[in-house]
């Protein structure tokens, strides 16, 4: 089993980086192999809406490691994406990535996911809404922990004294952990995901 962490933050091992290394040690300790990949610090051209994905060879837009990520993905049984909170928002950069990922990939559904962010402050509970909504329309399980997942800090000194930051991340790995071993005993019994119903799509335009 393999959890991919997704590191949303301009800074490889900032504060953001520090609460995905709390949860990917809880996943390691768990039986659980991880691997986390950091979105860079290029400029991420945002979803153009082309179709271009259709192809099924991924997103046609040069920026960024979208495709990279993908490829990943696919062998992986889950997510976790971490973001920074600058404007009681998902790190823009990050926003355009998920965009073209999400839109691109086919390797998402029934995988369970999470979301954790980092602030000085504020905006944190805005920005897990922003992206929890990435895995609940594509099928993916939401993984919770003892509070939402969230650190607090400015510096990664500041959140390694965020105790209880801390242990929400060692908290979210291990219910990852549990959530995966659950999914793959089912799996072993016959329990395979369910088809989802593909017929009906509609607008508001009458």
């Amino acid at each position: 089993m393999k959890v991919l962490l997704l590191n949303g933050s301009p800074h490889e091992k900032g504060c953001t980086y520090t609460a995905l290394r709390e949860a990917a040690d809880m996943l390691e300790q768990c039986g659980v192999e991880t691997e986390i990949f950091w979105i860079g610090t290029q400029a991420i051209h945002g979803c153009a809406g082309c179709g271009g994905c259709a192809a099924g060879k991924g997103c046609v837009l040069p920026s960024g490691e979208v495709n990279s990520f993908l490829e990943k993905m696919e062998g992986a049984d889950g997510l976790i994406v971490g973001s920074p909170v600058y404007y009681a928002s998902a790190n823009g950069a990050l926003t355009s990535f998920l965009d073209r990922a999400f839109y691109a990939g086919k390797c998402f559904a029934h995988k369970p996911a999470a979301a954790v962010v980092s602030a000085r402050r504020a905006g944190t509970t805005a920005s897990l809404d922003q992206l929890t909504k990435y895995f609940t329309i594509s099928q993916m399980p939401v993984v919770s922990s003892t509070y939402w997942p969230m650190v607090h800090g400015t510096r990664p000194e500041e959140v390694q004294q965020d105790r209880e930051g801390l242990q929400i991340m060692r908290n979210l790995g291990r219910n990852m952990a549990w959530l995966l071993r659950c999914i793959e005993l089912g799996r072993a019994q016959g329990v395979e995901p369910p088809a989802a119903e593909r017929e009906a799509r509609t607008n508001f335009i009458r």
